[in-house]
């Protein structure tokens, strides 16, 4: 069933019209399962029409993301890893995760079109249309512990700014402990994977889900305040070459924490930090606590100001929330 739905995928693309009676010839199914594979395509976001007498056709052509593209855009920066492209998977993080823990190398990176069960922090569901965005993991070694673990989130942000400022000249906005912002609202989201020991060496994947271009059926399904990046700076964005930018960025920022830590990173959160020095309302559980945001320690906490005292936060299962 996957395998029928890459080729057809990989037909459609090209943008003109197919026949479902060829199509079903072609990939040995019948034109009535053509058009279930066409509808299931369509629920992942995939934007395709159908014209009596003349067939399938998508409605704008799609740049698919390509590995040997990728890679030649990292070439440019003298990087070198394994990357993986796939149509359809469960969960970038998922895949990495599963692999672990000899099948993975540093650095390598799973990317995908289309995620089944994409994840964000605190269980929630990622919003993940076809062909529309980054979906990207990475996978490291991080030899100084789960203790450090917290930094990774700040350096994985830092990343993904470093990229899109890189490319655009834009500055994003860094959201506390794992969101990445564009004039206030939610752009793009980190998660963190790990398994280990607490005190030893451990493994751990990093997850970027970054919005591109959003479809209108998906952006009806998303439940908070969200924008994509061509819209925000009024350009068509060149998946494979940002996701080149991404996966540079973040192999130079893992690099310099595996040396020094979040240390040299701390300021240049602090100047992105879209909640410095404001008032929050940090969200535990069912407790909520408000106070004013002071930027992020070296471990990648965040400080919180309450009552007049500053004091870290940890990660968990928290929220930061703005106002009093």
């Amino acid at each position: 069933m996957k395998a029928i739905r890459e080729q057809l995928i990989k037909k459609l693309v090209k943008g003109d019209f197919l026949s479902g009676q060829i199509l079903g010839e072609e990939l040995g199914v019948s034109r009535a399962a053509i058009s279930k594979h066409i509808a299931a395509l369509q629920e992942m976001g995939f934007d395709v029409f159908s014209v009596t007498g003349k067939g399938y056709r998508l409605a704008q052509p799609i740049e698919l993301l390509n590995e040997a593209s990728i890679l030649t855009h990292l070439e440019k920066h003298n990087v070198t890893t394994k990357v993986e492209v796939h149509s359809l998977i469960d969960s970038t993080n998922s895949y990495l995760m599963r692999r672990l823990p000899n099948q993975n190398v540093p650095g390598q990176v799973c990317i995908a079109e289309y995620q089944s069960s994409g994840r964000g922090r605190r269980g929630r569901r990622w919003i993940s249309p076809f062909g529309s965005h980054i979906y990207m993991s990475m996978y490291w070694y991080l030899e100084q512990g789960m203790s450090a673990a917290m930094g990774l989130s700040v350096v994985a942000a830092l990343a993904v700014s470093d990229a899109i400022k890189a490319l655009y000249q834009v500055e994003v906005e860094l959201k506390w402990p794992n969101d990445i912002y564009f004039n206030g609202v939610k752009l793009a989201g980190i998660l963190i994977d790990l398994e280990g020991q607490a005190m030893e060496p451990c493994h751990c994947v990093i997850g970027i889900g970054l919005n591109i271009k959003m479809p209108a059926k998906s952006a009806e399904l998303v439940d908070q305040p969200w924008t994509d990046l061509s819209s925000a700076i009024g350009v068509d964005v060149d998946r494979n070459k940002l996701a080149a930018y991404i996966i540079s960025a973040l192999l130079k920022r893992l690099k310099a924490h595996r040396e020094t830590g979040i240390n040299t990173m701390v300021s240049q959160w602090q100047t992105l930090d879209f909640y410095l020095n404001k008032p929050v309302t940090l969200i535990t559980g069912q407790k909520a606590t408000r106070g004013i945001c002071r930027g992020i320690n070296a471990q990648g906490a965040l400080m919180l100001e309450v009552n007049g005292q500053v004091g870290p936060v940890y990660g968990g299962e928290v929220s930061l929330r703005a106002g009093l």
